[in-house]
């Protein structure tokens, strides 16, 4: 089964600013998110706040839902990890 991928707009207005400092690290981060239609929980991904998932991908964490019922992926957050 193959999960969509929707962005809420505060997430892709983050990537967008995050894309001019570091193209490389978003590339890397859409890749890994790109995956997650395929394998929504991946062993690298841990539980956060009930119902959402955070995923760590470089410098960069993505928070986001796992939708069963419509069979989608909701990223709700993007954001720099603390350095």
């Amino acid at each position: 089964m193959t999960y969509s991928i929707v962005w809420e707009p505060e997430a892709t207005n983050a990537a967008v600013r995050f894309l001019k400092d570091d193209p490389r690290g978003l590339t890397a981060l859409y890749e890994a998110v790109d995956l997650l239609a395929e394998n929504p929980r991946p062993a690298n991904s841990t539980p956060h706040g009930g119902t959402y998932r955070r995923l760590r991908v470089g410098d960069y964490r993505v928070l986001y839902l796992v939708d069963d019922d419509v069979i989608r992926i909701l990223v709700t957050h993007l954001g720099r990890a603390a350095r």
